[in-house]
């Protein structure tokens, strides 16, 4: 499956943040806005709502720390019970290392790997890029051309304010 899309390319950073800001008011749905480096105030401008990774990061350390304490407590307590130094065999406080440790060791690959399936970065061969000029010096925003969507309008909208070109581009691995 094929997509058709309107880039409009934009010299500097400000212009793209009001022009998003004005193509949304038009009632344009702008499919992504790619930029070299991040922009200060274009989730807000795209209206992005605010990311729920660090729920799934709390859960992810709290099953880490849960993964620690059963550990330590079966191999210790149960498993393998050995007297060291004298301390019982489930002895929470010197658990407290290793319990960090798993923590952040699940909380951070757990992050990882959400945040790869959430912004679809799988690996492959080839990455589609719309633009290759978004990853040096200009900023793309790719309005996708769907049905009843008009080009020239578009075009016209995109130029008015303040992309220095505006090109049509086909891909299929969107």
């Amino acid at each position: 499956m094929t997509k058709r899309f309107a880039l409009g390319i934009f010299d500097d950073e400000d212009v793209l943040l009001h022009a998003v800001e004005n193509v949304r008011e038009a009632g344009v749905k702008i499919y992504e806005v790619f930029t070299p480096f991040p922009i200060h105030g274009m989730d807000d401008a795209l209206g992005i709502e605010r990311s729920r990774l660090p729920i799934a990061a709390f859960f992810y350390g709290l099953t880490g720390l849960c993964f620690a304490l059963w550990l330590q407590i079966y191999t210790l307590g149960f498993d393998w019970p050995m007297i060291i130094g004298g301390k019982p065999h489930i002895a929470l406080p010197a658990f407290i290392p290793v319990s960090f440790e798993l923590t952040v060791f699940f909380c951070c690959h757990g992050m990882v790997i959400t945040f790869y399936a959430i912004s679809k970065l799988y690996p492959r061969w080839k990455t589609p890029v719309l633009d290759v000029r978004s990853t040096d010096d200009k900023f793309v925003v790719a309005i996708e051309l769907k049905e009843g969507v008009d080009l020239g309008n578009v075009t016209q909208l995109l130029r008015a304010n303040g992309a220095s070109e505006v090109n049509e581009k086909e891909m299929s691995k969107f």
